[in-house]
């Protein structure tokens, strides 16, 4: 999904908070990996049960949830009574966001909120990836605060980031929240002012709000996720000779192996529907095997590679000759045909420019990424933005003049 598709679907609704008086339109636990996990338990019982409507009740106590959500946040079993109370939170909160937005609808039934998907298409993009759903975020709360007539105070504090600024943003972000809703306590519009500006923050490279008042530093993807590293206990740990950006990026990449292979295996299943749905299944590489493409292969290997191993732009369909006969010669996945791995970094590259360059279908891949692929398996430094077909190729080229 590219991301005029997504402004062109919040263009469509008025989120204004003065009309609506509606204050959970995000809230605390209104993080990018959890609103991630959660749509994507949502999606799960979707293609389980089809679009009948569901409460948080029903996705909670789903088998795929209790799986997921212990996997990503180490949290006890979701049938544990002692946690009803932080679960009822877990789960209700990212449903009430994405009922705001409109990607999900809600309807009152007694004390209970019944929900049914109203835009599976962007309820998919989002459950795909924990940064997909940061990609909505960032865009959703602009809108609303665009809608809302409160976005000048942010404008000023990115452009003039000092304690006045930032004081007056959040004096004025307090004020409008108890004016237009039933919140009436400032510390609570203190525990959703974080989940506001720090993504916006995060997004523009600038400061945010820590511990109450103005960070000392930029805020980091990592301070906005539920999961979030403890900056002191990071930096505690620093050894000597290292700057503390490139520490802390060491520590920002250590997810588990578990998480990366459950990524990965959801970017396997998405594209395996994408290429029945668009290419009646037929491989992504075109030489003398062609045929069905009923294997997915890693072109940098997961084990390998964890960080790009959910990148469709890293994933391939090939027949089995294809992948067991020359991706991997002697039908040995831990042998790589660079010459052949290069062909189909080429064709990969093909099938790319033809996905953005068809407008009758849906756009997913994107020739930024595909040379982030290429950094991050070649250990280079290449400019990961607006390039294109002609000068991917030409990097592809470069990185192998070396090894053939």
């Amino acid at each position: 999904m590219e991301n005029y598709e997504i402004d062109k679907f919040l263009e469509k609704k008025d989120y204004d908070i003065q009309k609506s008086g509606n204050a959970r339109w995000i809230d605390q636990k209104c993080t990018p990996d959890v609103i991630n996990v959660i749509a994507d338990c949502v999606f799960n019982y979707y293609e389980q049960n089809g679009n009948i409507e569901f409460t948080s009740r029903d996705i909670w106590e789903s088998e795929y949830s209790g799986e997921i959500i212990e996997l990503y946040f180490n949290k006890p079993h979701l049938k544990d009574p002692s946690t009803n109370n932080e679960y009822d939170k877990f789960f209700a909160q990212p449903l009430e966001l994405l009922s705001y937005s409109n990607i999900l609808t809600k309807e009152k039934k007694g004390n209970r909120n019944y929900y049914t998907i109203n835009n599976l298409k962007l309820l998919e993009y989002i459950s795909l990836t924990d940064k997909n759903t940061y990609t909505f975020l960032v865009k959703y709360i602009e809108k609303v605060l665009e809608d809302s007539n409160i976005i000048e105070p942010f404008n000023l504090f990115f452009e003039h980031q000092n304690k006045s600024n930032y004081n007056f943003l959040k004096r004025s972000f307090s004020k409008f929240i108890i004016s237009n809703t039933k919140i009436n306590k400032e510390t609570e519009v203190n525990r959703i002012f974080i989940k506001v500006i720090n993504p916006l923050a995060c997004f523009n490279k600038k400061l945010g709000t820590r511990r109450g008042t103005i960070s000392d530093e930029i805020i980091y993807y990592s301070d906005l996720l539920y999961n979030s590293l403890n900056f002191r206990d990071i930096y505690s740990d620093k050894p000597k000779g290292i700057s503390r950006k490139n520490w802390r990026k060491q520590q920002e990449e250590k997810p588990s192996i578990k998480i990366d292979l459950h990524k990965s295996n959801k970017a396997v299943k998405f594209l395996h529907k994408f290429n029945e749905k668009y290419r009646k299944g037929y491989t992504e590489v075109y030489d003398k095997h062609e045929g069905l493409g009923t294997q997915m292969h890693h072109i940098f290997p997961k084990n390998e590679f964890k960080e790009i191993s959910y990148f469709y732009e890293n994933i391939i369909s090939l027949t089995p000759t294809q992948h067991l006969t020359y991706a991997h010669p002697k039908n040995n996945t831990n042998l790589i045909n660079r010459e052949y791995q290069k062909f189909i970094l080429e064709e990969k590259a093909t099938r790319i420019q033809e996905n953005i360059t068809n407008n009758n279908i849906e756009t997913i891949y994107s020739f930024d990424r595909l040379i982030e692929v290429l950094n991050e398996g070649f250990n280079k430094n290449y400019e990961e933005k607006d390039n294109n077909y002609k000068n991917s190729l030409s990097i592809i080229k470069e990185c192998y003049e070396n090894i053939l």
